[in-house]
């Protein structure tokens, strides 16, 4: 049986969910960079907002929305709830909550990335710049989750720590597939070499050219990225990937350390995974309703993050993940 605090499985769970959130909004950003910064370029900006849900709480403090105040908004805005530094304020102080159980390398590394990230400012999001910045922020996460896997226990904490994790990329993978569907959509007539340098870029935000090229070494184009994103069960980003993942992670948590609540979560799962069969996917693709889908898919991670959070966490029947930014 488990000797692991509610509150501190809530806490390892959002911890390792803030980072990854931070990871991915740095790769949007970098991504969006990519597509927006020319002349027809300045309205896509807009399209980050929709993709976090976060255009009615922009313009009633913005107003339209430009490269500049979006990149403010989710890189310096601490009132933001989605912003890089209040994603990496929320995983130091579950940090801090957690202090009796990480290891003092994690606890360092985060509260040194921190006060890193309080030290930008305007000049950091200027078009020259906008790239290494996001590129720091990625090797900031990347350091957390090198020390993470080197000094963590592995008990029922990591296992937590690897759910959060596998929950928040699999829904930020689908985020950063809609960057690249609202910007094909606004630039519609865009010739063929045009679109391939978008879906190039895309890949290469997610980490993903050289393993899409070993899959895919001839042809790039919507459909084969769409798939290789969602579907692919060895691409280490892809939504498939991570909802294995996740349903290895709460078997563990079944078998290993008694908690039967996890069933519940095992039995969602199940119908998710089903639905993101390549088949399934394709026939999607060719309707043109890949947003729907990844909508489809964010809602039934939180769904799950719901039930996780009633069955290890101590939630009430009522309660909900209060968006992308829960606060620990």
């Amino acid at each position: 049986m488990t000797r692991l605090l509610a509150r501190y499985a809530e806490c390892i769970f959002w911890m390792g969910r803030y980072v990854e959130r931070a990871e991915n909004l740095a790769r949007i950003l970098d991504v969006q960079e990519t597509f927006a910064r020319d002349s027809r370029g300045a309205h896509d900006w807009g399209v980050v907002l929709d993709i976090n849900g976060d255009r009615q709480r922009f313009e009633a403090k913005h107003g339209q929305p430009s490269a500049q105040s979006v990149l403010r908004f989710y890189v310096l805005d601490r009132e933001n709830p989605n912003s890089l530094v209040s994603d990496i304020w929320g995983a130091r102080e579950n940090a801090r909550t957690l202090r009796p159980l990480i290891t003092t390398e994690m606890w360092v590394q985060l509260n040194v990335f921190y006060n890193r990230v309080l030290t930008l400012g305007i000049d950091d999001l200027a078009e020259e710049r906008l790239s290494r910045l996001c590129a720091q922020i990625k090797d900031g996460c990347d350091a957390h989750y090198g020390i993470t896997a080197g000094t963590l226990y592995r008990d029922e904490a990591w296992t937590f720590y690897e759910l959060g994790r596998a929950i928040e990329c699999a829904d930020q993978t689908t985020r950063l597939l809609d960057a690249k569907l609202f910007a094909a959509a606004l630039r519609e007539g865009d010739d063929a070499a045009g679109d391939l340098s978008y879906w190039t870029a895309l890949l290469r935000s997610a980490a993903g050219y050289q393993a899409f090229r070993r899959r895919h070494p001839r042809e790039i184009n919507q459909e084969k990225v769409t798939l290789f994103m969602l579907c692919d069960p060895s691409f280490p980003r892809s939504v498939a990937y991570h909802l294995a993942a996740i349903e290895e992670h709460l078997h563990r948590l079944r078998r290993r350390y008694g908690l039967r609540a996890a069933s519940r979560a095992i039995e969602h799962l199940d119908g998710l995974r089903d639905d993101l069969e390549p088949i399934k996917v394709t026939r999607v693709i060719a309707a043109g309703s890949v947003h729907a889908l990844d909508d489809f898919i964010q809602q039934r991670l939180t769904e799950l993050t719901g039930i996780l959070g009633r069955a290890f966490f101590g939630w009430l029947p009522e309660d909900r993940p209060e968006g992308p930014a829960r606060a620990a």
